[in-house]
C-alpha cells in the first residue's frame, strides 16, 4: 500500500525541464548555476544516458503557468518544456535530497556525488546518445503553452522557409498543420503536423539566423516616396539616378536593389516596360506581362537573374527591381517575399530628375547609370506583306543567337540566300505593319530621282532616315545584270532598306557597301538588288509580294510617311 501511495504521489508531479547535458560534470555545473536563482532546481539521470536540469515539482497547472512566466521573462531557455518525469531516474541534484521518483524503477547503482572520484585511464567514452524528441502528446502540450506572438513567429518562420502561405495570425489551423508537416519532411523529421519544442527551436533559429545575415531594415525613401524593408546586410545605398534609387551589392553579396519612382501616365508605364527590357540587369528569357496599370518582368541567364514590378497610381509610377546571381535563387525567393509584402508607395512625389550626380562624360550605353543591352550589329529591313514578313540583308545575320525587329519583336530566319544577299524574317508574334512594299518590276529611267529608307544610325533614332539620290545605271560597275547602281550617300545601317521611286514603288533593296581589290569607291556610290531578281526568289519560297505599275510622283512628305510605316530596324544579338 505504501508503494502504491508513492506511485500515486509521483504521478501528480510535473516538472519544467530547462536543460539536458551529456556529462554529469556539465549538468552539475549548470544545476549549481540555476540554484543561485531558483530554489526548486532538481537534477536527474535520464534513461537516455543524459542528465536533465529541471524545476519543480509542480502540479500540471502550476507547471504550465511557470513555463509561460519564466520564458516570457527570459529566465529559462526558449526550448524549455513541461514533462511528467517519466524519463527521470536517479537524482543527482541537490546532493542531499531524497529521490522523488518511483524507487521501483530507480537505478540500483548508488547516486553519484561530488566525493566520488572520476575513474582514471578509462577507455574512450562512447558517443552520447541524443535525447529523444518529445512524444506527440508532450509536443501538443508544449504548443498549447505558446503565446500568440510565439505562434505568429512560428508561422512567419514557416512562411520564410517556403512552407506557409496563409495569414500571420497566430491561429494554428489546418493550413499551419500542413505547413508544419511539409517542413518536418524537408528537415528529415516524421511529418506529424505537430512540431516538438526542439523542432520549433531549429526552424526559428534558422529563420532568425538568416534574418540577421540579411539585415532587413525598414527604409523610408522620402525623395522616391517609397517605404520598403531592404536586406541591408546584402545591399547598401549607392546613388540616385532618376527614375532609379540604386542599392548596390555589399561586400560582394551579388545582390542589388533598384527602387523605381517617376511621374507618368499609361504611356509612360508602357515605355518603362520596354526600357527595362533593354537593360543588362533584365535577362531576355523569363516570364513577363503588362496590364493597364502595372507590369512585372522576370529574367534569368547563366550570369544574372532579376525580378521587376511596377504600378501606376495617381500619376506616379513606383516599383522595384531585385538582382541576384542564379546560385542564390533560394535566398532571392525569400528576399522577394519581404520586398513584395513590405513595398508601399507613399506621398505624392516621385524622384526629381535633378537628383544624383551626372556622368563626367555622357555614355550612350548607360540609361540612368545602368548599362543598356546592345546588339552586335543592326541593319535595316522592310515589310513585304501584311502579316509582318520582313526582307533584309544577310549581312545582319552573321554570328546571331537572336534576331529582333524594331528591337522588341523576336523573329526567325525563314530563308536566306548568300549569293543574292537577301534574307526573309518571320516574326514570332503577329504584327500589323502600317504599310508594306509594292514592288515595281521595271526600273525607272536612268537619272530618275530615287530614295532609300534606312536606320542609318542604328537605334539612336526611332524613325528611319530618308536619303535621296538618282538611279545612275541598271547594271553594276562590273556589268552585273541584277544590280542597279545609285548615286546617293548612305551609311552602313541603311543596308537592307527599301529603294523607292518617287511614286512610292519599291524598285530594289539596298546592298551593303563593299570595296575590294584595293579600290576606293566614291562616297556617293550605292548598289541595289533589283526587283526583277527579288520577286522570283520570293515566289520560290511561297511568298507572293504585291506588284504595282503605278507612275507619277508623291509629295516628299507622303513618301516619307509611307517609308516610315514600312521600314524596320533589324538587330543581331549574341
Amino acid at each position: 500500500m505504501s508503494l502504491l501511495g508513492a506511485r500515486g504521489a509521483h504521478a501528480q508531479e510535473t516538472w519544467v525541464q530547462i536543460e539536458a547535458h551529456s556529462t554529469l560534470a556539465e549538468a552539475e555545473e549548470r544545476a549549481r548555476a540555476y540554484s543561485g536563482a531558483f530554489g526548486n532546481v532538481a537534477g536527474f539521470a535520464m534513461s537516455t544516458g543524459w542528465y536533465a536540469v529541471a524545476l519543480g515539482p509542480y502540479s500540471p497547472d502550476e507547471a504550465g503557468a511557470a513555463l509561460t512566466r519564466l520564458k516570457s521573462d527570459r529566465l529559462i531557455p526558449d526550448d524549455s518544456y513541461v514533462t511528467d518525469g517519466t524519463r527521470f531516474r536517479q537524482r543527482y541534484w541537490p546532493v542531499a535530497g531524497a529521490p522523488s521518483v518511483d524507487p521501483a524503477v530507480a537505478v540500483t547503482e548508488p547516486a553519484p556525488t561530488e566525493a566520488v572520484a572520476e575513474p582514471v585511464a578509462q577507455a574512450p567514452a562512447p558517443e552520447p546518445v541524443a535525447e529523444p524528441e518529445e512524444t506527440q502528446a508532450e509536443a501538443r502540450a508544449a504548443e498549447a503553452l505558446l503565446t500568440r506572438e510565439e505562434r505568429m513567429l512560428l508561422q512567419t518562420a514557416l512562411q520564410w522557409s517556403g512552407h506557409y502561405a496563409g495569414a500571420i495570425d497566430g491561429a494554428i489551423g489546418p493550413g499551419s498543420r500542413r505547413s508544419m508537416a511539409e517542413w518536418q519532411t524537408s528537415a528529415g523529421h516524421t511529418p506529424t503536423g505537430v512540431m516538438t519544442t526542439r523542432q520549433r527551436a531549429e526552424l526559428i533559429g534558422a529563420y532568425e539566423a538568416e534574418q540577421a545575415a540579411f539585415g532587413f531594415s525598414d527604409i523610408r525613401e522620402i525623395e522616391a516616396g517609397i517605404e520598403i524593408s531592404l536586406p541591408l546586410g546584402l545591399v547598401a545605398f549607392d546613388r540616385y539616378n532618376p527614375p532609379f534609387v540604386h542599392y548596390g551589392e555589399r561586400d560582394g553579396s551579388g545582390f542589388q536593389v533598384f527602387l523605381i519612382s517617376q511621374p507618368g501616365d499609361q504611356n509612360s508605364l508602357f515605355a518603362l516596360y520596354d526600357l527595362m527590357q533593354t537593360l543588362t540587369i533584365v535577362p531576355l528569357d523569363g516570364e513577363r506581362g503588362i496590364e493597364r496599370n502595372r507590369f512585372s518582368i522576370a529574367g534569368a541567364n547563366a550570369e544574372i537573374a532579376s525580378y521587376t514590378e511596377a504600378r501606376l497610381d495617381g500619376g506616379l509610377i513606383k516599383g522595384f527591381t531585385l538582382v541576384w546571381k542564379p546560385a542564390d535563387t533560394q535566398r532571392a525567393d525569400r528576399i522577394l517575399q519581404t520586398l513584395k509584402s513590405s513595398f508601399k508607395p507613399t506621398g505624392t512625389q516621385a524622384l526629381d530628375d535633378s537628383l544624383g550626380q551626372p556622368l563626367a562624360e555622357p555614355h550612350e550605353d548607360l540609361i540612368a547609370g545602368i548599362e543598356v543591352r546592345r546588339p552586335i550589329l543592326s541593319r535595316s529591313g522592310f515589310y513585304i506583306d501584311a502579316s509582318g514578313t520582313v526582307m533584309t540583308t544577310v549581312e545582319v545575320l552573321d554570328q546571331c543567337s537572336r534576331v529582333t525587329i524594331d528591337g522588341t519583336h523576336d523573329a526567325d530566319v525563314a530563308y536566306r540566300d548568300a549569293a543574292l544577299g537577301i534574307a526573309i524574317l518571320k516574326p514570332r508574334e503577329a504584327l500589323l505593319p502600317m504599310s508594306h512594299a509594292a514592288f515595281r518590276a521595271e526600273l525607272p529611267r536612268l537619272s530618275s530621282e530615287v530614295a532609300v529608307a534606312g536606320y542609318s544610325y542604328g537605334d539612336a533614332l526611332t524613325q528611319p532616315v530618308m536619303t535621296f539620290g538618282t538611279l545612275a545605271d541598271g547594271k553594276g560597275l562590273d556589268g552585273e545584270e541584277d544590280i542597279a547602281r545609285l548615286t546617293l550617300r548612305t551609311l552602313a545601317g541603311d543596308a537592307g532598306g527599301p529603294v523607292f521611286d518617287m511614286g512610292g514603288s519599291v524598285i530594289g533593296m539596298l546592298l551593303p557597301r563593299k570595296e575590294s581589290d584595293g579600290r576606293v569607291l566614291p562616297e556617293d556610290l550605292g548598289y541595289a538588288l533589283d526587283t526583277a531578281t527579288i520577286m522570283p526568289a520570293l515566289a520560290a519560297q511561297g511568298l507572293v509580294p504585291a506588284a504595282t505599275d503605278r507612275s507619277g510622283a508623291m509629295a516628299p512628305e507622303d513618301l516619307t510617311k509611307l517609308a516610315q510605316g514600312m521600314t524596320v530596324l533589324v538587330s543581331c544579338w549574341n
